[in-house]
């Protein structure tokens, strides 16, 4: 498929238009941020994987009636999806706590949470994505309280789906966040979910060593990122045992082929 008109570039995917109205092209890059893009750098292959866990946990989601904006992979980097208005909210799940949480409110990383707590975070690098409250979303009309409630119940019912999914691979989902957006018909507005869930957005540690296995690995510089991604990719049964480098390799043939 040709490449089309650019709509959108992100920290880790670029929107183009796509063959149909309504449709867009997304596509995944290496690069890596963190720090609200103060530390920069690139996890070679990170698209290619990332593309790939996505779309399995898109369709396993699909397939127990979540909306989502996802169609189907087209090739190694990129997804053919609904277009969406975005929803300016990146809603945090937390079943484990780590991150900022600990930060904030000087609790032990690895701690159990009593409950799942859901947070709010308005989107905007320029404020560094801070957190707000139902009464900001409100106040500001971000969404309205029946998109809230929507957003609400289906954040909850993806992280039990999800935590189930990876605690049968041996993983156990510490948190990770979603976004959504609005499908349009006519004044009709759906929700969907969208964006990626990959181990980008979500932390994912090794039941029984508590080894991370997420982009903590490059926030943290402890390395080892793309061995991380393969080995969720691989629990998944996105990777044959004994082959984890065949989609890098894959990539790499096809970079060399075209002359990036």
């Amino acid at each position: 498929m040709s490449r089309r008109r650019q709509i959108y570039e992100g920290k880790a995917k670029i929107l183009y238009e796509g063959p149909e109205p309504g449709t867009l092209i997304q596509y995944f890059k290496d690069d890596a941020t963190a720090f609200n893009a103060q530390k920069k750098g690139t996890i070679s292959g990170k698209g290619v994987l990332n593309n790939r866990i996505s779309e399995h946990i898109f369709t396993l989601l699909g397939g127990i009636g979540v909306p989502t904006h996802f169609i189907r992979r087209l090739n190694m980097r990129e997804q053919l999806v609904r277009q969406v208005e975005i929803i300016p909210l990146e809603v945090v799940i937390r079943n484990v706590a780590a991150g900022s949480l600990c930060k904030r409110l000087g609790v032990e990383e690895g701690s159990v949470l009593p409950r799942t707590i859901l947070e709010y975070y308005y989107k905007d690098d320029a404020l560094g994505d801070p957190l707000v409250t139902d009464e900001h979303i409100a106040c500001f009309g971000w969404a309205s309280q029946e998109e809230l409630h929507d957003l609400a119940d289906l954040a909850i019912r993806i992280n039990d789906f999800l935590s189930g999914l990876f605690a049968g691979i041996g993983i156990r989902l510490v948190d990770f966040k979603l976004e959504f957006g609005r499908a349009w018909d006519g004044e009709f507005a759906r929700i969907l979910l969208a964006d990626e869930i990959s181990p980008d957005g979500c932390r994912l540690w090794d039941m029984k060593s508590n080894e991370k296995l997420d982009k903590d690995r490059f926030r943290l510089d402890l390395g080892g990122e793309v061995e991380a991604y393969q080995e969720i990719a691989r629990r998944l049964g996105l990777l044959p045992e004994g082959s984890v480098s065949t989609v890098l390799d894959l990539e790499k043939h096809r970079r060399q082929r075209n002359g990036e």
